[in-house]
């Protein structure tokens, strides 16, 4: 898994610096890292299914959540797996258990609140959690990977790569000489 994921990060970069001189190499690249994060995201699935913990479905409000908190961080994104855990995981309960009312974090807006109970009937654990926000992050990646290699393929379709336009300023002196 962490090979998986180096390599996706790894490629991403090595493309980008190869863009300036090769096109279909930064093309090439950019496909690993998402090939990368397939393979990682298939690991993570089959991480929760051997523990026999539930893969939440495209349109559960906690992928929304997370995805509209838009974390930058790693450290951001653990801090968003602790609350989600203090308000939905312990004993099945909505919030800390160990805490009374008045020192319970407020709650998200209530339609999330309410969505979430209505699909939860088992308290979330870390695992749980942190395996399906990392499948949410990795789905965001990937979206964003397939609108990139989609311009970065545009762009060579039109204008070619290195050699293309090396050519084309060559032939074009050639021309006016």
């Amino acid at each position: 898994m962490v090979q998986a994921a180096r390599s996706g990060v790894q490629n991403i970069a090595e493309g980008s610096k190869a863009s300036g001189t090769s096109k279909k190499m930064e093309l090439k690249l950019t496909n690993v890292a998402r090939a990368s994060l397939e393979e990682l995201r298939l690991d993570y699935e089959d991480f929760l299914r051997h523990r026999d913990l539930p893969l939440w479905p495209f349109k559960d409000p906690r992928r929304a959540e997370l995805i509209d908190r838009r974390c930058i961080t790693a450290d951001e994104v653990a801090a968003w797996v602790r609350e989600t855990h203090e308000n939905h995981g312990q004993n099945g309960h909505h919030g800390p258990s160990n805490k009374t009312k008045s020192q319970r974090p407020a709650p998200a807006a209530p339609e999330s609140t309410a969505s979430i109970k209505s699909i939860q009937s088992t308290p979330l654990t870390y695992p749980e959690i942190a395996a399906n926000a990392t499948l949410t992050l990795i789905a965001v990646a990937c979206s964003l990977l397939d609108r990139q290699i989609a311009a970065q393929a545009k762009t060579f379709e039109t204008e070619g790569g290195f050699t293309e336009r090396l050519y084309r300023i060559r032939s074009g002196n050639r021309t006016h000489r």
